[in-house]
């Protein structure tokens, strides 16, 4: 029989940083939907909210490639 325990993959603080990147990405999202200028050509839609989805993202990177806690 081996001797490894049933875990879960990734450690509590990864999920919550996940949820984070999560809510960061869909920040980025809600904030690129406000823009009001024709097409989404202002700043907000070309530059504030894919600067904010792209932090979402690499919030998201480092919760998986981070190593969990309890190992």
């Amino acid at each position: 029989m081996s001797n490894t325990k049933n875990s879960l993959p990734f450690g509590a603080s990864n999920y919550k940083m996940m949820l984070i990147g999560l809510a960061v990405i869909l920040l980025g999202f809600a904030i690129m939907s406000m823009d009001k200028e024709e097409f989404g050509f202002g700043a907000l839609g070309l530059t504030v909210g894919p600067i904010i989805v792209v932090i979402g993202f690499v919030v998201e990177f480092w919760a998986i490639l981070r190593k969990p806690a309890n190992s």
